[in-house]
């Protein structure tokens, strides 16, 4: 908290990125100040906004969501029909798009198999994030990215990725600071403990990952995934020590 403070009084933008597709922005934003964090909900940038970004974008006005029900509010204005959205799908319709986030233990073989059929009757199988797994309670925990894939290889159907490490998510982060997604003459960091979703991903658009040895980070992992982090650093205190 006190590195974040740090930050900004030296005039550093911060954006706080997330995969969390369970839970709505406003939930987020209330966490983080309840640890402490002064933050307002324009920093906040998830890979469900991401999502509905790519369907206003395309024009995708009916879509089936197999995301939580407390997510859902982030998708007002959409026409959510199917899944986890508490309505039917109308007689003879099919949704244009099937839209995967992670529901946890909340999945079920017919929601699966539900979602299965939209996109073998024509959806687009969307994907907010594919992430392999993240640290629960009780340890590491599958995460959306198991579905996903279930998804993609029996319907033979790639998934369009929305959140980390999609390139247009760091785009949209770093646009909505108002900086160049290349970095440009600005160092761009983003700091996180996945080296696929956060550091890998970060990296292939030219900004610099930084990777924390907090939540899910794991020596073994670092050594055999190939991926080479621009610094490694032992918790976000030490941000504010990193940049100049």
């Amino acid at each position: 908290m006190v590195a974040i403070e740090q930050l900004r009084r030296r005039g550093v933008f911060l954006r706080f990125v997330t995969n969390t597709t369970r839970r709505p922005r406003s939930f987020i934003v209330e966490r983080m100040r309840g640890y402490g964090f002064a933050v307002s909900p324009d920093e906040v940038f998830s890979a469900v906004m991401a999502g509905r970004a790519l369907l206003e974008r395309e024009g995708i006005d009916v879509i089936a969501p197999f995301v939580s029900r407390e997510a859902l509010v982030d998708l007002g204005g959409l026409e959510l029909v199917g899944g986890t959205s508490g309505s039917p799908v109308p007689t003879g319709a099919v949704p244009r798009a099937v839209l995967v986030g992670d529901l946890g233990d909340r999945w079920t073989p017919a929601l699966l198999n539900e979602a299965f059929r939209y996109v073998m009757d024509g959806a687009r199988l969307i994907a907010l994030q594919r992430g392999r797994y993240w640290f629960g309670p009780e340890g590491v925990e599958l995460d959306a990215g198991a579905w996903v894939a279930a998804l993609e290889y029996a319907a033979g159907q790639d998934a369009v990725v929305c959140g980390k490490p999609n390139a247009a998510f760091f785009q949209g982060a770093v646009a909505s600071i108002g900086a160049p997604s290349d970095g440009g003459d600005t160092a761009i960091v983003m700091v996180g403990d996945d080296l696929w979703s956060d550091i890998q991903g970060a990296q292939r658009i030219g900004l610099e990952g930084w990777l924390v040895r907090t939540g899910k980070f794991s020596e073994d992992v670092l050594r055999s995934s190939g991926i080479e982090p621009d610094r490694v650093i032992d918790s976000v205190a030490d941000l504010a020590r990193g940049v100049e």
